[in-house]
């Protein structure tokens, strides 16, 4: 089976179907991924400029982490499955738009950018937790984080603004 064909599958799915046939579902969908990628961002934000060198608290870098990753692995949850059924309704429409493609390419390059921090600096994160600023490994870290999920963000708003309505 093609791609394409996956893809009009996906869309002639009565799940699909659904969604676009019950005007309020879908916009209640986008709320809660809007709600989800604010919650994942929030959190990630927070670290990440404690990364950077801002304590803005007394709160260790670990701590941090540790008290903030479930609510972010929560709220990415939530935004992979609210992303999953927006991309259903309309799936053949979502792979033919570059602002998806792209979006689904940077936050895969977040969380590449994430898995070198826990595999890398963070082993060693006993050794610079309380330091300011933190070493530029971590602070590096942070800053292309901070970039790779604006850039999600601004690629998910221009998504609604250049995708072709398939229905």
């Amino acid at each position: 089976m093609s791609l394409q064909n996956m893809l009009l599958a996906l869309y002639e799915s009565d799940l699909s179907l659904w969604i676009r046939q019950n005007p309020p579902v879908f916009p209640t969908i986008e709320s809660f991924h809007v709600i989800a990628i604010a919650l994942v961002f929030g959190t990630i934000l927070i670290v990440d400029l404690r990364l950077i060198g801002f304590a803005a608290h007394r709160r260790s870098i670990d701590k941090l982490i540790t008290e903030l990753l479930p609510v972010t692995w929560g709220a990415f949850a939530l935004a992979v499955v609210t992303g999953l059924l927006m991309f259903v309704a309309n799936a053949p429409a979502y792979m033919n738009n570059a602002q998806f493609l792209w979006k689904m390419v940077v936050i895969a390059a977040a969380g590449i950018n994430m898995m070198i921090f826990h595999a890398t600096i963070y082993r060693r994160i006993a050794d610079w937790d309380v330091m300011i600023p933190p070493p530029n490994a971590a602070r590096t870290a942070g800053v292309l984080s901070i970039t790779l999920w604006l850039t999600v963000i601004y690629l998910g708003r221009w998504i609604g603004f250049t995708l072709d309505t398939f229905f």
